[in-house]
């Protein structure tokens, strides 16, 4: 009888423990996680009864150290508004409002004399000072409300990776684009209250065996956009395209071994916080939108391809004639001029049409086009940002060598430049693809942080085939280093090797032909080359007044790769070799 009357006190020992934890939890949510949003419930002084506060995940870039910098976030003000049948003298009304804001006196005045009208707004995102003090004048008919909407701290910066908050059809505000659209399911909230979500939170890696894990997914989205790699890119990208009058220029700097994207943006671009005087469009982010045919730097992967097959070695050589006809079609170097009998090095470092479609005819059509296949391009690559498109590489799907021939060096093919990254990126990472992404983790309410996980690694090139290709590019870039610093002495990279590659292409006119002086520029580089740790890819659609893109991206490039260097303190490496000298386009 004592053993039982023991255990039953265990019970109820038990549940009274149970019970406490569960309070102290509740009480941990009320106090901490949830304090700021019921004590702006309880500012009922301000708010009616009727109106729901705004809410809305967080989206975060991510500093070197790991501190997390709000991108996408709340600001909480004040809604002012009138009853115009509780107003009695519009005027004694006017006058004491324009001491704390700015009216425009016709409108006060059409608004304060409306007849059957309950509700007209004065003004909204007022901030809490002003707010507080129109509040405390106590006016009759006079309506001050809290109020909170979506704020972009960084203005400009990121804004096509950000997305921006709209109306739908539905008369909703969600995400309209970028990672606000794509992470909407995140980031919006429901109306379940502030507890909602508490047990599935708590119980999300139980996987579905006490609540529904799915419900756990609303929080904040941390990125992995460093915010003053993205600034510092934002300025080069503004000054690129200003000073050749470009339609647009634009970059993505990348992690090699994880495909964690530190910066992403294009220029023009629009400011979220006024979206409606911006230019629809700039509102897509055209890195992951929009195709382009990438000219020479896709030399780099057939260079890569051949030498992964075995069809051609580093020593291999080749005749160069100067032009080649197949199909009945041209195919010239850039220059036109024959180079003779000249070994593999010399494709890149001389930016070589003849070199490249010499080694596309080493591979033919099939393992050509598996290997473009391989390498993504003819697919999404899976980055967290809406609208991205499939490469188009259909022309690898016909049996005419010429297709074949200027594929080899980035014509008659078309990819996104986050597709573009993505296979570029196999020759820094010893020839695995890794999928380009921002998002690294969703931040609960609860203050859990789960990790967000991508695809693994696919390995396409062998190692040893993209460190010959990396010493090829070295030399590629020294050539291209030294011509800038001749006019830009102050960027040299001292401190660490690169690989690099320009392309110049031709730009499409749209009947199937191309027009002879309009050309898109592209650039892509690792380092450091020995242990690559990023990747940079540069373009310029359209630049007025030269040529090549070596006249066009290379001192951006070097300005971009010496910030990292210093910003990341990368460490030195072998950078020998700085003495080579060459023309590459």
């Amino acid at each position: 009888m004592r053993r039982s009357f023991r255990f039953r006190l265990r019970i109820i020992a038990g549940i009274i423990l149970a019970i406490s934890l569960l309070l102290v939890v509740r009480l941990y949510f009320v106090q901490i996680i949830h304090g700021s949003d019921f004590a702006l419930k309880a500012d009922r002084q301000y708010i009616s009864s009727s109106q729901a506060l705004y809410d809305r995940g967080t989206i975060y870039f991510t500093k070197k150290d790991g501190t997390l910098i709000s991108a996408a976030t709340l600001a909480t003000g004040f809604v002012i508004a009138i009853d115009p049948e509780e107003i009695k003298d519009p005027q004694s009304v006017y006058d004491a409002l324009s001491a704390h804001m700015q009216l425009d006196p016709g409108a006060f005045f059409t608004s304060a004399t409306k007849a059957n009208d309950p509700y007209e707004v004065l003004a909204r995102h007022v901030p809490e000072d002003q707010g507080q003090a129109i509040s405390a004048l106590d006016i009759p008919g006079v309506l001050v409300e809290r109020e909170r909407w979506r704020i972009y701290p960084a203005g400009s910066e990121a804004a096509q990776t950000l997305g921006f908050i709209a109306y739908d059809k539905n008369n909703q505000e969600t995400g309209q684009a970028g990672l606000e659209q794509n992470y909407e399911g995140v980031l919006e909230r429901s109306s379940v209250g502030l507890f909602g979500n508490f047990f599935a939170e708590l119980f999300a890696n139980l996987s579905n065996v006490v609540v529904d894990a799915r419900s756990a997914s609303q929080g904040d989205v941390i990125t992995s956009i460093e915010p003053f790699v993205e600034q510092h890119l934002d300025e080069d990208l503004k000054a690129v395209n200003d000073q050749y009058h470009s339609t647009e220029s634009a970059g993505i700097i990348m992690e090699v071994k994880t495909g964690k994207i530190i910066a992403l943006d294009s220029y023009p671009t629009f400011d979220p916080n006024d979206f409606k005087h911006g230019d629809p469009q700039y509102f897509g982010n055209g890195l992951v939108q929009h195709e382009y045919e990438f000219g020479s730097i896709f030399k780099a992967l057939t260079m890569a391809s051949g030498l992964d097959s075995g069809v051609i070695t580093p020593q291999s050589t080749y005749n160069d004639t100067g032009c080649i006809h197949p199909n009945g079609r041209n195919i010239c170097n850039f220059d036109l001029r024959a180079r003779g009998v000249i070994p593999m090095s010399q494709i890149l470092f001389q930016s070589l049409n003849l070199g490249a479609s010499f080694i596309a005819d080493k591979l033919g059509h099939d393992r050509m086009r598996a290997y473009y296949t391989k390498l993504g391009l003819s697919d999404k690559t899976g980055i967290d940002l809406p609208g991205e498109p499939a490469g188009n590489i259909r022309n690898l799907n016909t049996a005419q060598d010429v297709n074949y021939d200027t594929a080899s060096f980035g014509q008659g093919i078309a990819v996104t430049p986050v597709e573009m990254v993505k296979a570029l990126n196999a020759l820094a990472n010893n020839g695995a693809v890794v999928t380009p992404h921002i998002a690294t983790a969703i931040q609960l309410e609860t203050g859990i942080v789960k990790p967000l996980t991508y695809a693994a690694p696919v390995q396409v090139f062998s190692p040893l085939s993209t460190k010959e290709v990396t010493t090829m590019l070295k030399q590629v870039y020294i050539n291209d280093a030294k011509l800038a610093m001749s006019q830009y002495p102050n960027l040299r990279i001292a401190t660490v090797s690169v690989a690099a590659k320009t392309g110049t292409a031709q730009v499409i006119n749209g009947t199937g032909g191309y027009y002879k002086n309009i050309y898109f520029h592209s650039f892509f580089g690792y380092f450091p080359a020995n242990d690559p740790q990023y990747i940079i890819l540069l373009y310029t659609n359209r630049p007025q007044g030269v040529e090549y893109a070596s006249g066009t991206l290379t001192k951006t490039f070097m300005d971009l790769t010496n910030f990292m260097v210093n910003y990341y303190g990368l460490p030195p490496d072998d950078v020998q070799g700085a003495t080579a000298t060459s023309k590459t386009n």
